[in-house]
């Protein structure tokens, strides 16, 4: 197979490493997770040779990807995590249909937090000087333009390689656009470009598979103003903040005063969706605001408004364990707070899942508890499917994992938790967003079933050539360099 990545074979399908979406400082990988890479190289390696096909074919064939889960089983268990496991056979990595029985499925993938960075937006015209945000990526992509001067590189982010990582190069049906936080002036994507991106998709006849969020920190002047031009013009499908930022680096909580004119504005403009950002602190000076105390006292108060909690107050490097009342963040935290205001599993609080899933699918005892919490505290209907790609890259080993979750036996008998089933993964990938997020019936049913986009989808993965490459920064350095541009 010709590819124009990895061709020595060395990358890995389900990509385990310390990325993050650019808010938080990257994590060191743990002796087990190094440990489970090395297997999973080392068993590709063996099989590819036993089929006679170049390792980068076997780990683009749904064989790597069942043989790098596998891996991660065992390097788990034998680190005595077992609170959860990727639920396949032994023999999915050798035998493809095997696999494709696990990895693949026909769900709706409903991705309720994606990002796009423009790579000629007017933010690039304020960077710092000597700034090479995401350089890191261009490299790694392999694409034309990544060793071209100046800030060339970035038309290695361009539309065109942000639909085939989402639609192409993974099962993801409809994504909504999301929005970094950042001052008015260095906005790395402007609603205005949001909406471009969309309109790219619509000229290849993918009908409504784009929706954007309207960003608004209410705590910044202009922006609560800004709400009704958003609603004039565009179609907004939620306001999206961020309660630990503000432009003098001071949060604030929904039930503040900023946080009630937010509230009080979506519900005068009837756009009663409310994507707060929880947890994924991006400091010490304003965490507080990052916890979830106040989500149970505004759903409380505000029964009319959807409030869907966008990272459901995961706190990345710090592991998740059983409900703990003592613990004010976290997941945790986001149960306490509904469980002292009344909120019922199945009322107005949703727990979406953009960066939490992607680091719970690398600790099983952390996924068996958060993710069950989750679903015991806000209820199966009410999480909501996120990757927080493109920072990812292509967030198709997080939909192939979560195809194959599974909770032990014996962490259901002992917490309570429910065990993953087909119809419980399928209302998280996308059953549950058309809730908050609604889609015409006829749009589900049949214009994604074959537009333009699924047809170049389907006549893509006969021959699939995926990057498997992540994209937001890996290391501190770069990290700090992302945090010096983006206000």
């Amino acid at each position: 197979m010709h590819s124009r990545y990895d061709l020595a074979g060395t990358r890995l399908p389900i990509k385990l490493d310390t990325t993050t979406n650019g808010e938080f400082a990257p994590i060191p990988l743990a002796p087990v997770h190094r440990r489970a890479r090395q297997l999973a190289l080392e068993v590709a390696t063996a099989h590819a040779r036993r089929q006679n096909v170049a390792r980068r074919d076997f780990l683009v064939s749904a064989c790597g990807a069942a043989t790098m889960l596998l891996g991660m089983n065992a390097a788990y268990a034998a680190g005595g995590r077992r609170g959860s496991y990727y639920e396949l056979s032994a023999d999915a990595a050798l035998d493809l249909q095997l696999a494709r029985s696990s990895l693949d499925g026909g769900e709706l993938i409903f991705d309720v937090q994606g990002h796009f960075v423009n790579p000629t937006g007017a933010w690039t015209r304020s960077l710092p000087t000597g700034a090479q945000p995401l350089k890191n990526f261009a490299q790694n992509k392999g694409c034309a333009t990544a060793e071209q001067p100046g800030l060339d590189y970035l038309q290695c982010l361009g539309p065109d390689e942000f639909i085939k990582d989402i639609f192409l190069d993974s099962d993801t049906d409809l994504i909504v656009l999301s929005f970094v936080p950042s001052t008015r002036q260095a906005e790395p994507l402007t609603i205005e470009e949001a909406i471009a991106t969309a309109r790219i998709v619509e000229k290849m006849q993918g009908t409504h598979r784009m929706l954007v969020h309207g960003r608004v920190n209410p705590n910044q002047v202009g922006d609560l103003d800004g709400m009704d031009a958003l609603a004039e013009r565009h179609r907004i499908s939620a306001w999206k903040t961020y309660t630990q930022w503000g432009p003098d680096g001071k949060g604030f909580f929904l039930d503040d005063d900023a946080g009630l004119a937010l509230i009080e504005k979506a519900r005068k403009l009837r756009i009663n969706n409310i994507a707060v950002h929880k947890g994924l602190p991006f400091g010490p000076r304003s965490y507080e605001h990052s916890t979830c105390v106040d989500i149970g006292r505004v759903a409380k108060r505000f029964p009319d408004v959807n409030f869907l909690i966008y990272h459901s107050g995961f706190v990345a490097g710090k592991p998740e364990g059983p409900y703990d009342a003592r613990r004010t963040d976290g997941i945790d935290g986001l149960v306490t707070s509904l469980r002292d205001n009344g909120i019922r599993p199945g009322a107005n609080v949703y727990a979406e899942l953009g960066s939490t899933w992607r680091f719970l699918m690398r600790d099983p005892d952390s996924a068996a508890h958060g993710l069950g919490k989750l679903f015991k505290s806000v209820g199966e209907d009410n999480v909501l499917w996120g990757t927080d790609s493109i920072w990812y890259g292509s967030p198709q080993d997080q939909i192939q994992a979560f195809r194959t979750f599974q909770i032990t036996d014996e962490w259901v008998d002992k917490y309570g938790y429910p065990k993953i089933t087909p119809a419980l993964r399928a209302k998280v990938f996308g059953r549950n967003a058309l809730k908050v997020y609604p889609i015409a019936a006829d749009v589900v049913k049949k214009h994604l079933a074959g537009d333009r986009v699924e047809q170049d989808r389907r006549a893509y993965r006969e021959q699939p050539d995926p990057s498997f490459v992540t994209h937001g920064p890996q290391t501190r350095r770069e990290f700090l360099n992302l945090k010096a541009w983006s206000g």
